[in-house]
């Protein structure tokens, strides 16, 4: 196991081993750090420094890798991205105490980055809980930010209904659920990335956890479930608090670990957003819903809204070069 590690202020944390990351598919960027609160925060910055800028977000339980396709469209095309991981995912340090996480930190670890290398007229590309996190940016921040991506997320608000689908969620990582009886120890999370992600059956997830038998991946497969795995390698229980605090602090459970008072200020005030907002949103989701990304456009006037109807929840992997081509061609458009 790895050595428990402590910030000057005493907080424990464990800092994944470089060696774990080496030879991912498609993911060849060189990590870069800033600390926050003695911490270390990982990022990607690739693309020319005078390109125009995509700061691209994760939710839970991925990291920077899951925007792997649109960081490669776009540098292409000649922009500069911007992708970190949350403290507790990716290449960045993962403290071991549940209680210190919470959205109001992740929140300021991202409003450092951004103040840190000055980003303007950045273009944020936000998924699941980079939704609030990431808006928060924008609502806080408008002056910096110029076009607003938003797929398959939500920022809480006395309106907002929770589907059946996230309530499960939200139950599942309870200290008696089935995630939170079996990850680590008997799931792994790049195992259980290749549920939403198509590549294996329910049946096959209940198999791993009842008996420790896995399915077969193609090596297409195996490489990204690596992708994913790899963050968490040789990481215990502990070491996952980072993870299992995002769907812990949903507002209807955990109102203040989960920012709802700041949340529903983001969204009122970012209801009078004048600049550009593309929705794109992946239709088989049954957590985000194509009637509630719709609801959410249909305050925009200058919204568009892209239905990738094949596209799950973590739509940045299975369909990033799409995402990143309906952005390049809105812009093209509006020039």
């Amino acid at each position: 196991m790895l050595q428990v590690l402590t910030t000057g202020e005493g907080v424990p944390f464990l800092r994944s081993p470089e060696a774990s990351f080496q030879g991912l598919a498609d993911y060849p960027f060189a990590p870069r750090h800033i600390l926050f609160e003695g911490l270390r925060l990982a990022y990607v910055d690739e693309g020319p420094r005078d390109g125009p800028v995509a700061l691209l977000m994760h939710g839970m339980p991925t990291w920077s890798y899951l925007n792997r396709k649109i960081i490669h469209r776009l540098v292409a095309a000649g922009w500069r991205c911007v992708a970190a991981d949350h403290i507790g995912f990716g290449r960045s340090d993962k403290v071991t105490d549940d209680r210190w996480y919470s959205i109001a930190r992740h929140v300021a670890a991202h409003r450092l980055l951004i103040e840190t290398l000055d980003l303007r007229e950045v273009t944020l590309f936000c998924q699941d809980w980079g939704g609030p996190i990431g808006l928060a940016q924008a609502a806080e921040q408008p002056e910096r930010f110029s076009r607003l991506v938003v797929m398959n997320t939500w920022l809480h608000h006395p309106a907002y209904a929770y589907t059946d689908a996230l309530r499960q969620w939200n139950a599942q990582w309870q200290t008696d659920g089935l995630f939170g009886i079996n990850v680590p120890e008997k799931l792994s999370l790049g195992w259980f990335m290749m549920l939403p992600l198509g590549h294996m059956k329910p049946a096959d997830l209940f198999g791993i956890i009842a008996t420790g038998t896995y399915p077969t991946l193609t090596a297409e497969q195996e490489a990204i479930r690596r992708g994913y795995d790899a963050p968490f390698v040789g990481l215990d229980r502990a070491g996952h608090a980072g993870p299992r605090r995002f769907p812990l602090s949903l507002p209807f459970d955990n109102p203040e670990g989960g920012a709802a008072e700041a949340q529903a200020r983001w969204f009122d005030a970012l209801l009078d957003w004048p600049k550009p907002i593309h929705f794109i949103w992946g239709g088989n989701d049954a957590v985000f819903t194509e009637d509630w990304g719709r609801a959410w456009a249909a305050n925009y006037s200058q919204a568009s809204f892209h239905l990738l109807p094949d596209a799950g929840h973590f739509l940045q992997d299975t369909h990033g070069e799409a995402i990143a081509e309906i952005v390049l061609e809105q812009m093209k458009a509006k020039q």
